[in-house]
């Protein structure tokens, strides 16, 4: 906190400027603000510039009663507070707490003199005077230590996801009481960082990949999935398992690393989402929005400032979209660029906002509107123009970003694993489970991905399904024989440069799972299988 121009009052000094660090967020990125404080002489006034939203505005009325419900007086004088840099855009009520003190120490109520030059502060006030969770305190974190200060000041309920970020300090505030000279005790303690991310708790039983019925070839696909960092599209009837499937799939991913939780928490955080009693997110993300999502909610932006989507909270976990061909087609398309990139970029007439967005995509159809085409025991009664209009809702370019294209029937009686627990044409016995539950998937998804990450350590890369035609070009080696099958697979399917592409990427991976440095034929013949769903081509469904 630094001041110029300095008073007397009650033999403590009255600043009459202050400026007291606080921190925005900008997209998933914080940024710092620096809260000047002005009491002058004058008609009674508080105003607020820098262009605040209205929950900023608001903070005034706020401040105003906290101050006075914890004890100090309210300075009767013209009140203006300033947050810079002011062509930058403030939201959210976390300044009200670097305003509070900006006003204490102008009014010569605040005996920290300098003390808090090195701290950024957050956090909303009650009317009480306690201190209330901020949403992207995580970020405000991160800023704080990339702008080489001491520590942060934060809510009581956000100080776990602040120590997550190593090297700053981090005091918890509970209330504006203790500012009245009290101790570091009354008001907190540092917070040591956490541990770092321990591996997830295994599998809840209740998710076990075990427990679909049959469709090994299915499982086989995920388990693909899992390896490479490959994205699926499962088609068939109902009931056939499509969402127990999916929704077991992060279960076989690798933990996230140290890195990869830190990104995925600040992305929960900037969104108030966050959830984890010690702050840090050690599960990758499973989201699965209805098909009626807008565009924006699903890629992120809306009005104002952009805020992250689907997309980027599903960042390096799983989004998954049940009954893809119901989603509005442009929603859909949208979905191209940041499966390309891993990012997307969001731009408004305020600037350009990035957003991450490196998740594994899992689409799931029925074949056609009624669901039961080519059912072996009930006929699709669906029109043909209504079958044309409903498969002209997945893209062709759209599907050629699919590196598995899975088809799933109906499994005969009784289905294989033993019998439904439960009932229900989807629960799988626990009896056999024919190698197929989450653990044992996991420990060879986990084998294959180290092979695939000490190949790849030169290139900056961590799975199969991130390789790029140069990559390829030095890291797929194809044994005798698989290049000319490839090369006629290529022309009997008339595939794009991008299928191709993808197919050697999935044969990496069935390569790596089988433990071999060669891509053999048997690795690309499984791999072609996977671009062709009931013999219909990539784009048949």
């Amino acid at each position: 906190m630094r001041a110029s121009g300095a008073g007397v009052k009650g033999g403590v000094p009255a600043l009459l400027v202050v400026k007291v660090r606080s921190a925005g967020v900008r997209g998933v990125d914080g940024y710092i603000v620096e809260v000047e404080v002005d009491v002058a002489n004058g008609l009674p006034c508080f105003t607020i510039v820098g262009l605040p939203d209205a929950a900023v505005r608001e903070a005034a009325e706020r401040v105003r009663s906290a101050v006075k419900n914890s004890g100090f007086e309210f300075p009767c004088k013209r009140i203006t507070v300033n947050l810079a840099p002011a062509h930058t855009r403030k939201e959210g009520p976390g300044f009200d707490l670097p305003i509070a003190l900006g006003i204490l120490a102008a009014s010569g109520q605040l005996r920290r003199g300098g003390a808090l030059d090195d701290y950024v502060a957050m956090g909303q006030l009650s009317l009480d005077g306690s201190v209330g969770a901020v949403a992207g305190v995580l970020a405000g974190a991160l800023a704080a230590r990339d702008a080489g200060l001491k520590g942060v000041i934060v809510p009581a309920g956000n100080a776990g996801e602040a120590a997550c970020v190593g090297g700053i300090d981090v005091i918890p505030a509970v209330s504006l009481a203790w500012l009245s000279g009290g101790s570091r005790d009354s008001c907190g303690r540092r917070i040591p960082p956490p541990c770092g991310p321990a591996p997830p708790d295994p599998a809840p039983d209740s998710e076990d990949l075990a427990d679909v019925a049959g469709q090994d070839h299915a499982k086989r696909a995920m388990e693909i999935a899992a390896a490479g960092g490959h994205n699926v599209l499962l088609v068939g009837p109902p009931g056939t398992g499509k969402t127990m499937l999916a929704r077991r799939l992060r279960w076989i991913m690798p933990p996230l690393t140290g890195e990869e939780s830190l990104e995925v928490t600040r992305t929960y955080s900037v969104c108030g989402l966050l959830k984890c009693p010690d702050g840090l997110m050690r599960e990758r993300p499973f989201r699965a929005p209805h098909h009626t999502i807008s565009q924006a909610a699903l890629i992120g932006g809306g009005s104002g400032e952009p805020r992250p989507g689907e997309v980027s909270l599903a960042h390096r976990g799983v989004l998954f979209l049940d009954e893809a061909a119901e989603f509005r087609r442009d929603t859909l398309e949208a979905l191209r660029q940041p499966l390309e990139d891993g990012f997307v970029r969001v731009v408004r007439s305020g600037g350009a906002v990035t957003f991450p967005a490196s998740f594994l995509l899992v689409l799931a159809t029925n074949p056609c509107p009624c669901g039961f085409l080519g059912d072996r025991s009930r006929p699709c009664e669906c029109p043909p123009a209504r079958l044309a209009a409903y498969r002209s809702r997945l893209s062709g370019p759209l599907m050629d970003r699919i590196d598995l294209h899975v088809e799933m029937r109906r499994e005969p009686f009784p289905p294989t694993g033993g019998e439904p627990a439960g009932g229900g044409a989807q629960g799988g016995g626990r009896g056999d489970r024919g190698g197929w539950s989450s653990g044992e998937v996991r420990g060879r998804v986990l084998r294959a991905r180290e092979l695939a990450a000490a190949r790849l350590a030169g290139a900056g890369l961590d799975c199969n399904g991130r390789m790029e035609r140069r990559h390829l070009r030095r890291h797929v080696r194809l044994g005798s024989g698989a290049r000319e099958f490839l090369r006629e697979v290529f022309e009997s399917l008339d595939l794009s440069m991008r299928a191709y592409d993808r197919i050697l990427k999935v044969s990496r991976t069935i390569a790596d799972l089988a433990g071999s440095e060669e891509v053999a034929v048997e690795h690309v013949a499984e791999a072609v299988q996977y671009r062709v769903t009931g013999g219909r081509g990539v784009q048949g469904l």
